[in-house]
């Protein structure tokens, strides 16, 4: 059974649920009863192993956990007699037997069962009437490793969540990130590395600070698994909802990673990782969604900490709080001179260029491209995401950027490369085929301007400082009714024109121009009298991302144009005779 056909299997219990439940509480059953099937699976096998341990250990009085962990060959273990099957033999007692059943779990275990709130769902399930059925329903369903592999319960855990957000209508920033995304985004941070990541024994660690389900830390562990065996990768997330937490830890616990690196809550508001530096980072957090609940604690830290916190260059408008995430991944950066770090995230279009000079955004861009951190922004197609059809950006940041790389920004447009769906999942219509992400992975591993079979740019490269500019405060005299300049009486502004604010206008112009020539070649000509305050003078950087790749398309010749309208004017008068014919 493949992935969506196995999810499709298990939602199915929903049926059962049916006027008992909300649609949108489906998943409260669901998900927890998935991960405890797939656990009582993984465990079958040393079962009775473990069972013979505990009883010899506890003869001799020793604390059996540490022995058990190593009979089950895994960071877990349950030492209740009980299993799924089992407690469908004592229909009367379900709810009670299923509730030691869980307390036999090691506490990591019981911890995710805690987030799924599942103790409540089960008395909710025995008040109804359903637990046996449920119960029933799920010990029938194979999740056995060898059924089912790692890779594919990630995706059916993801598969089930996103028809769970579906029903609940959640909003665009709770969407999930497609695993082809993820793989290319891997592939973009690991690409630069591979010759040190094939060597035995590496360690690297990886963040990613909005962990979801735990698909990129997935996805980044089987990469590395395939480039080279004798690696490991030792992940850390953090994650706000309940239960993709609970999931993300139920996966990386059977994946045998370290789940005390799985952190609860905001990462903006508490950061679950404090004090750590990492190698390298996936994201895709929320974009478009307000950050006015942590709005006071992300003030204080600006305000207090400043660059020794985590939002030292700026902080963006209340409404998209996206650019916050890129700050805090970059405060989690290892410095350059300990082997620096890179990191991808997925970025809406607004980061690109929302925001005039001196605001939070333009800031924030200012100090990513002035420290030189920027290596590439790849524009993806639209459509790609379950619960957005708007275009997203990949931003590769870095502090070790190799040297032909140094002082340069590259822009790869892949929106035009995509494959549809067969059928569309939520707002996602189109993917990336494997040799998609193989030819965008390239362009980026050339890192050289290169064009499509049609002559259209799809890689360019840039200075940093192509995308600043200036923005110069134009002023013009202040004038009397007789039309005489008013000039100023007192202190600094005696004898000197007055602006006329009705009259004040400003001008970007690029970093790569002077000023003043500027000023005499395009502001002089039509306003004689005007002039710069210098003081109003701001930098700012923006990052027009589709007119660099904008090809203008001459119009056809007047005289194609003049004969068509001829040509269909006498295909309707000649319909017309017809008619009147």
């Amino acid at each position: 059974m493949n992935q969506q056909a196995l999810s499709a299997f298990i939602w199915s219990v929903a049926d059962l649920l049916r006027g008992d439940y909300k649609q949108s509480d489906y998943g409260k059953v669901i998900l927890p009863f998935t991960v405890l099937r797939r656990l009582d699976c993984v465990l079958e096998a040393t079962k009775p192993a473990v069972l013979a341990e505990k009883e010899a250990k506890t003869k001799l009085g020793v604390n059996p956990e540490p022995f058990l962990l190593k009979k089950t060959g895994l960071k877990f273990f349950n030492q209740s007699e009980l299993d799924l099957p089992k407690l469908l033999g004592d229909p009367d007692n379900i709810a009670h037997n299923l509730f030691t059943y869980v307390q036999g779990f090691s506490a990591d275990v019981r911890d995710i069962f805690d987030h799924f709130e599942f103790q409540a769902q089960v008395d909710r399930l025995a008040k109804a009437g359903l637990l046996y059925q449920v119960a029933e329903k799920f010990a029938q369903i194979d999740l056995h490793p060898e059924a089912v592999s790692n890779m594919q319960m990630g995706l059916v855990f993801e598969e089930l969540i996103r028809k769970f957000a579906e029903i609940s209508n959640e909003t665009a920033g709770e969407h999930f990130t497609p695993r082809e995304v993820i793989r290319l985004m891997v592939n973009l941070i690991f690409v630069e590395d591979d010759e040190v990541l094939a060597k035995p024994g590496v360690v690297r660690t990886l963040y990613d600070p909005t962990a979801g389900t735990g698909g990129m830390l997935s996805v980044a562990g089987e990469y590395l698994a395939e480039l080279n065996h004798q690696a490991r990768l030792t992940v850390y997330g953090q994650e706000l909802n309940p239960e993709s937490h609970a999931i993300c830890k139920a996966d990386m616990l059977i994946k045998g990673q370290d789940v005390a690196n799985i952190a609860f809550g905001n990462t903006l508001s508490d950061d679950g990782h404090p004090t750590m530096k990492f190698d390298y980072m996936l994201a895709n957090p929320p974009f478009g969604v307000e950050w006015k609940k942590v709005e006071k604690e992300v003030r204080k830290e600006h305000e207090q900490r400043g660059f020794d916190g985590r939002f030292g260059p700026g902080l963006p408008r209340v409404s998209d709080g996206s650019m916050l995430f890129l700050l805090h991944l970059l405060s989690k950066m290892r410095p350059a001179k300990d082997g620096g770090s890179r990191f991808g995230i997925v970025l809406n279009g607004s980061p690109l260029f929302t925001g005039g000079a001196g605001s939070g955004e333009s800031e924030i861009r200012r100090y990513v491209l002035e420290n030189d951190l920027v290596e590439a922004i790849v524009g993806l197609p639209n459509d790609m995401f379950y619960n957005t059809g708007i275009g997203t950006y990949i931003w590769v940041i870095s502090n070790r950027k190799p040297k032909a790389r140094q002082g340069k920004v590259q822009l790869i447009d892949a929106s035009g490369m995509w494959q549809k769906l067969r059928k569309s999942l939520g707002s996602k219509r189109k993917e990336l085929s494997d040799a998609h992400i193989d030819h965008i992975t390239q362009l980026f591993g050339r890192f050289e301007e290169a064009t499509d079979d049609e002559g259209k740019p799809i890689s360019r490269i840039f200075a940093n400082e192509a995308f600043g500019y200036h923005t110069i405060t134009v002023e013009r005299p202040l004038r009397d009714a007789e039309g005489k300049v008013v000039v100023g009486e007192k202190g600094k502004q005696k004898g000197k024109p007055q602006p006329d604010s009705a009259l004040r206008d400003t001008e970007n112009v690029p970093l790569t121009e002077d000023v003043a020539a500027y000023f005499k070649r395009e502001v002089l000509p039509h306003a004689p009298d005007a002039w710069i305050d210098p003081d109003k003078t701001k930098v700012g950087y923006e990052i027009p991302f589709n007119r660099h790749f904008y090809v203008f398309k001459p119009p056809r010749p007047l005289a194609e144009i003049d004969a068509d309208l001829k040509r269909t004017t006498g295909r309707i008068l000649d319909m017309i005779k017809g008619l009147s014919a």
